[in-house]
């Protein structure tokens, strides 16, 4: 028989394989007979030969088919002995693919995986690490309890192996030998202590899911690991993210004390004299709230996996947020969450449910978006049926009408239980809100023509709960109810109209009597649910009027006594007794009318997801409302938080290597200048400083190199966001940043350029650099002398030779890149520069805001006209009138926000007082206020300054201007040009970001160009007015190029203008953000319209 040689590689091999089809060509009649009756044999027969023959090539081949069968679900377990043979092959390839299809069945063929065992103790050792790691997972996989020693001697072994791989693998591993043996736990325990020291990122996940399936417990472990963990946590593969996340939320809550304490105020940034203030002595029991450094680095470095491509890192980071978080941060995971549902309809699902379980208690969060929540004709029913819940949740007074609105159109819906569940929510809106109680029930009752039996039904069984809050006033609903009851066949529709009979029958004493009369005619026939009701209708007409109803009243009885099922017969016997009064009947019978006619409370309408936050939210148990296996509750806040000293690290000093340098150094001097005594005293300078800021104890060396770590960056904006905690409770973990810092320089190239003297992180606090007077000493730049230095363009050569000894002396300290749980203060090793920075603008100028590219630098603005507009007239404001315009100068108070200043005038002939900013919409909105103004006396003006985060939107920020009396809405409107910064860059460099921003990040249109605009001059003048841009030099005198970027998001935004020989111009905008690119085309265009 032919080999595989004949098959082709595209797919006819399997084919052939599957069809158990000879490979020789035959007639097609033959092939397919014998194909019929021998499929399997012939299939693995050609399979086994291929893996006997001596060429390597045919058995790579085999096996890629086999793999190939087991991928798509066929069994290929009787090729085990011929597969087994192959594990001792020198081809890599081949033996990683002998080792899958081992890993897949070697639990199914134990006995000939043991016989290969000194095999895969022999690959244990192999150079190659995926013959290592892929020995022991074959080795992990056979179940078999007589070679728990060999598996255990194995996993210590590669739970030291140089390979992080091999020791991801061993954490894989440790978890199928807990499952065999549980008896190994406390040597397993020894494992994965020494494996969650590691400092590899691709080991975290894997030994944090060994820990929690073996001893998630054992909290001590976590302790000294508690830091590295989090800071490795953004550089952890996705689902390890999950993991570790998970098991981080559960220790915060057994080691910090609880962020939500009421009466106590939150105090993270805590006054540098509030020791000496007098009214603290009073407030003696209300102690301020200060969050635990650890607690906030944990909160800190999650918050930026927010922008997870992975639903579960979202999901997993809402969850810590919602457990953890400080009531008024938690609001910062809910634009992630409605992201969320652009996923398919099982993503959907399981954040609708939380997002349903978090929108009841804080409805707040998710009211902005309440849009994201209306349903598509699209959705699936489940699906449709959570954002109603979620909709429901949100109604109140403000967005009751738009809900309800939106209501209407569900009820026309197709989907009858869609339909049905909304008719439940107007309900419970109806309960909820007493403003719109009475036009539900009216828009119910309209509903009751319908001619959808379900909803006529599903309506009548809602009016009827409505109808109990307030029945007096609903005679008329009752008759309405009556009159349809012959056309209702829908059981509980029919049991609700004769409950509400019998509940309100002295209120419709001539219709009642006539309903119970229909009743007994068809009583037999009825549900049993109706049954009921008719027994209980029956026996209250009976004691409020027993002259009609009396012989119907036993008939119906005596009915319910021969009925088939034994609840009817029970409640007959008892209304029996109870009504009808004889020698038998006890002294219940007298209370007869107190029992059945007694005024029922109301019937509360609650969310289905009203006791579903007694489950951790993402959870299994969550989703199904019940408590799985496996599931962990999460542990209370302790009353009193545990010693934070157990997470501190104890610091070991790190041999000191020789880095090789080149060039002429002077190594000695350095050393000799830095002392250790002269470190200590700078960090207790910069700490006493009193400035708040986050950065006040980490080193020099940081604020130098903040601009080119992506890392430290994110870590940076994230802190800013989140609330700031005090110096102090920061210092651990600023710490560890300026170490990880210190370490990525050492392996940068030394700067050409360095940043001037006043560029640490300053306008985090919103302080701007006023802060940096009394520090600067100390967070000075490392990389320059001095600023006139850094300023003045030096040789090459010079640059170099300054900067390389630099290197010299950091690498001496250097241990590793990933070094990140050595927690040591790191030392200052910035010479103090002898001239300080001149002025506000010198120290914004060269300020990196974000993590782009060296190649652009961001430019205070070249000069434009300042265009003001108006916020408030004189006459509106009852004589304060503002106006307002753009600095184009980067916000000193967030690097995302606008500047905006206002000019405040006092037109009236009285003083104004307590001029501040009050609401603001959207609720979303971030705004940062100037102070309120005591007083303005008549006629008299002030420029404050605002900070405003567009996010890139044109949309207006609204707000209310308010004075001691009175309250104005004012509305500011950026124009596109304004959201961006001018950035500066060399003409090479822009063509170079403009070749990457083509197709769909390109905008382009032919302008005809009025003469007046067509010199340079003239055509910069005209798009400096437009936008807020840098020019770039160019080369060619027909072209005319600027930059800038968008404030909030720091995407490029490129301008070009490129003249024709006629008076037209093709002008190009290259920009990620697609909208804005076209707004700016617009307003260019009509710019250079213009004469």
């Amino acid at each position: 028989m032919s080999t595989g040689v004949s098959y082709n590689d595209q797919g006819g091999a399997e084919a052939a394989v599957e069809a158990g089809q000879e490979s020789t060509p035959t007639s097609s009649s033959t092939g397919a007979a014998f194909g019929l009756f021998s499929a399997d044999f012939k299939k693995n027969e050609d399979l086994k030969e291929m893996l006997e023959s001596n060429k390597e090539s045919l058995k790579l081949e085999a096996m890629k088919r086999i793999v190939g069968l087991i991928a798509k679900g066929k069994s290929a377990s009787e090729l085990f002995p011929a597969v087994v043979k192959n594990v001792a092959s020198k081809n890599i390839e081949l033996k990683k693919l002998v080792y899958v299809y081992l890993v897949r069945y070697a639990e199914k063929q134990q006995d000939l995986a043991l016989l290969s065992i000194s095999t895969f103790q022999r690959a244990l050792k192999d150079p190659n690490q995926f013959i290592r790691a892929s020995a022991l997972r074959v080795l992990s996989s056979i179940r078999v309890p007589i070679i728990v020693p060999i598996m255990m001697l194995a996993i210590k072994e590669a739970a030291a192996d140089l390979s992080p791989y091999v020791r991801k693998t061993s954490a894989h591993a440790i978890q199928k030998l807990y499952s065999l043996d549980p008896d190994q736990k406390e040597q397993l325990i020894e494992v994965i202590e020494k494996l969650l020291k590691d400092k590899s990122t691709l080991v975290a996940g894997s030994v944090v899911m060994a820990f929690e399936e073996v001893c998630p417990d054992r909290i001590d472990l976590i302790h000294k690991n508690y830091r590295k963990l989090c800071n490795l946590l953004v550089d952890v593969e996705e689902w390890g993210q999950v993991v570790i996340i998970s098991m981080l939320t559960r220790y915060a809550r057994t080691q910090f004390t609880s962020p939500w304490t009421e009466g106590a105020e939150f105090d993270e940034n805590k006054a540098f004299y509030d020791s000496d203030s007098e009214e603290k002595k009073d407030q003696t029991e209300a102690k301020p709230y200060i969050m635990d450094p650890d607690h906030r680095l944990l909160l800190r470095n999650t918050k930026p996996l927010l922008q997870s491509r992975n639903t579960a890192v979202v999901m997993a980071v809402a969850q810590l947020y919602w457990h953890l978080a400080p009531k008024h941060e938690v609001s910062i995971v809910t634009k992630s969450l409605v992201r969320l549902l652009r996923s398919h309809r099982e993503v959907q699902y399981i954040v609708l449910q939380n997002i349903a379980t978090m929108s009841i208690q804080r409805k707040g969060m998710f009211e902005p978006f309440i849009k994201s929540f209306y349903v598509r004709s699209t959705d699936a029913t489940h699906i449709k049926t959570l954002k109603l819940e979620i909709l429901t949740n949100l109604a109140n007074e403000a967005n009751i009408s738009t809900i309800l609105r939106e209501f209407q159109t569900y009820v026309k819906s197709q989907d009858k239980a869609f339909a049905a569940a909304t008719i439940q929510a107007i309900g419970r809106c109806a309960t909820n809100i007493s403003e719109v109680t009475d036009t539900c029930l009216n828009g119910l009752v309209l509903l009751l023509s319908n001619r959808d039996e379900t909803v006529v039904a599903e309506s009548i069984v809602v009016i009827k709960k409505l109808l109990q809050t307030q029945p007096t006033q609903h005679g008329d609903i009752i008759k309405h109810m009556a009159k349809l009851f012959d056309n209702v066949t829908v059981p509980m529709a029919r049991a609700s109209i004769l409950w509400l009979m019998g509940e309100y029958c002295e209120k419709v004493p001539k219709i009642a009597p006539d309903v119970l009369r229909k009743m007994a005619k068809t009583f037999t026939a009825e549900e049993d649910i109706v049954k009921l009701q008719t027994v209980n209708l029956a026996a209250k007409l009976y004691l409020t009027n027993s002259k009609q109803t009396k012989l119907l009243t036993q008939y119906i009885l005596n009915l319910g006594k021969y009925d088939q099922n034994y609840d009817i017969r029970d409640r007959t016997r008892f209304i029996r007794q109870l009504i009808v009064p004889n020698e038998k009947s006890g002294a219940l019978s007298k209370y007869a009318r107190r029992i059945l006619l007694a005024p029922k409370p109301a019937p509360g309408l609650e969310s289905a997801f009203k006791d579903r936050d007694r489950y951790q939210l993402g959870t299994l148990s969550h989703s199904l409302n019940l408590k799985a296996t496996g599931y962990q509750e999460l542990p209370d806040w302790p009353a009193v938080a545990p010693d934070q000293s157990v997470r501190n690290v104890e610091i070991v000093e790190p041999l000191r290597e020789s880095a090789p340098i080149v060039g002429k150094t002077k190594q000695p001097k350095s050393d000799k200048f830095y002392s250790d005594d002269e470190d200590e005293k700078e960090e207790e300078g910069s700490d006493s400083s009193g400035s708040g800021s986050e950065d006040s104890s980490s080193s020099s060396e940081e604020s130098g190199s903040e601009s080119e770590e992506e890392s430290s960056e994110d870590s940076e904006k994230t802190s800013s966001d989140s609330g700031k905690s005090s110096s102090g409770s920061e210092k651990s973990s600023s710490e560890s940043e300026s170490d990880q810092k210190k370490k990525k320089k050492t392996k940068k190239a030394p700067q050409k350029k360095s940043k001037p003297a006043g560029d640490s992180d300053s306008d985090e606090n919103g302080n701007g650099p006023v802060g940096q007077a009394s520090s600067s000493s100390s967070e000075s730049s490392s990389d320059s002398e001095s600023d006139s230095e850094s300023d003045s363009p030096a040789p090459k050569k010079k640059t170099e030779e300054k900067a390389k000894p630099k290197v010299a002396v950091n690498s001496k300290k250097e241990v590793s890149l990933l070094d990140l749980d050595d927690f040591s203060p790191a030392p200052t090793n910035a010479p103090k520069p002898s001239v300080l920075s001149q002025s506000l603008l010198s120290d914004l100028e060269g300020l990196s805001l974000s993590n782009i590219s060296s190649t652009v630098q961001v430019t205070t603005s070249s000069f434009g006209p300042l265009k003001t507009y108006e916020l408030l007239h004189h006459m509106t404001g009852k004589g304060l009138s503002a106006k307002y315009h753009f600095p184009r100068q980067p916000c000193l108070y967030q690097p995302s926000m606008v500047a905006v200043q206002v000019i405040l005038t006092n037109s009236s002939d009285h003083a104004l007082e307590e001029i501040h900013i009050g609401d603001q919409s959207p609720a979303s909105l971030n705004i940062h206020c100037f102070n309120t103004i005591e007083r303005l006396e008549p006629g008299a003006s002030v420029t404050v300054s605002m900070g405003i985060d567009f996010s890139d939107s044109t949309q207006a920020a609204n707000f209310q201007l308010c004075t001691k009396e009175d309250q104005f809405s004012v509305s500011i409107q950026p124009a596109v040009g304004e959201l961006l910064m001018a950035s500066t860059m060399t003409e090479q460099d822009f063509c170079k970001e403009q070749g990457k921003l083509q197709g769909m990040n390109e905008a382009s249109a032919t302008i005809t160009m009025a003469t007046a605009n067509a010199s340079r001059q003239a055509i910069n003048k005209q798009v400096l007015s437009v936008a807020n841009v840098g020019e770039v030099p160019s080369s060619q005198n027909n072209f005319s190029r600027f930059a800038g970027q968008t404030v909030s998001s720091r995407a490029l935004v490129l301008v070009s203008l490129e003249l024709s020989e006629s008076s037209g111009a093709l002008l190009t905008i290259n920009t990620e953000k697609s909208v804005m690119a076209s707004m700016l085309l617009q307003d260019l265009k009509q710019a250079f319209a213009q004469a």
